[in-house]
């Protein structure tokens, strides 16, 4: 099968296709034939060895070769105990828990990881929903515990996890306002954004205004500045950041919640546990995948180079 593989850490440019074996599968697995998956921050951090800890997968090198998370495709084949799933079946789901390999033809994923598609979306939306939908979701209803009528502003609020957060915000009856690029002030708002805001015109931390809920999905504010956003008694979720915003929040987020009576959080993502919810919002109407562009598997290396620039207004989309 053709796959993208890489063997050192790197720019996009370490991202080569290749004519690789299709992975055996174990009793528990489902062999996916892949036709879409996404470009995730985790993809790129997993490439590029940065942060640290994603060496995890490999100190020196990487120990799987073949990247890729979010995958959606047909159900090629199924190990003995496998029960939810049986050839022909569309699925889709994110496999950073089991070995990686989305950008492939052919994936292996645990039955867990994966869920049924809906029959009106479309592959490459499939695709893109695992990681950024999960992130938006959780953050907002687990850690943000958001409620009706408040006020919400969504930080980097015109990528993949932001595009989503808006949708999943306005179908609880928020109040949203995002935050990002110039060029993406459109897209905020034709996916329900109530108020956007350019960042290289406007600081939201100094404008005077003041919200319920913060969900950050580009941190590179201090926690002051974040704290100082928030209503008496709101709540501020990190989604992921550099190592020393990570290190910031939680060193100071519990000061800070005990001084000024306001929550700081950091996501610990679940993956997978929240597709099927996603994808009866997506039935209803109430979220729908923005997707940017779509690159085919043998220009992964421009799909990365784009992604990197962080100009992608939603999703990066492989296509199969």
């Amino acid at each position: 099968m053709r796959a993208i593989v890489y063997d050192r850490y790197g720019a996009p440019d370490v991202l080569r296709l290749a004519d690789i074996a299709v992975p055996e599968i174990g009793d528990d697995e489902v062999l996916v034939r892949v036709r879409a998956a996404s470009v995730n921050s985790w993809d790129w951090d997993l490439v590029t060895g940065t942060p640290v800890f994603f060496r995890f997968w490999g100190l020196f090198k990487p120990k799987h070769r073949v990247p890729g998370a979010d995958i959606a495709g047909q159900v090629e084949a199924v190990g003995k105990n496998v029960t939810r799933f049986r050839p022909g079946d569309e699925v889709f789901g994110d496999l950073c828990q089991c070995g990686w390999g989305g950008f492939a033809e052919y994936a292996r994923a645990s039955e867990s990881a994966l869920t049924l598609k809906p029959a009106g979306m479309t592959f490459e939306q499939a695709a893109a929903i695992p990681q950024a939908g999960a992130m938006a979701l959780q953050g907002l209803r687990d850690e943000g515990a958001i409620r009706p009528a408040q006020t919400i502003l969504i930080n980097g609020a015109g990528g993949g996890v932001g595009t989503f957060a808006i949708q999943i915000a306005k179908s609880f009856g928020a109040e949203v306002t995002g935050v990002d690029r110039a060029e993406k002030l459109e897209t905020m708002r034709s996916v329900g954004a109530d108020h956007v805001v350019d960042y290289a015109r406007e600081d939201f931390a100094e404008n005077g205004k003041t919200y319920d809920l913060i969900l950050d999905a580009a941190a590179h504010r201090s926690m002051f500045d974040y704290a100082r956003a928030l209503s008496p008694g709101g709540t501020y979720v990190m989604l992921g950041g550099s190592v020393g915003r990570i290190l910031e929040l939680l060193l100071l987020g519990p000061w800070i919640s005990r001084r000024e009576r306001k929550k700081m959080r950091i996501l610990a993502a679940k993956a997978n546990h929240d597709l099927a919810v996603l994808a009866e919002l997506f039935r209803a109407g109430k979220v729908m995948p923005v997707i940017d562009r779509c690159y085919p598997l043998a220009e992964i290396a421009d799909a990365f180079r784009y992604f990197g620039e962080g100009r992608a207004c939603g999703k990066i989309v492989i296509t199969l």
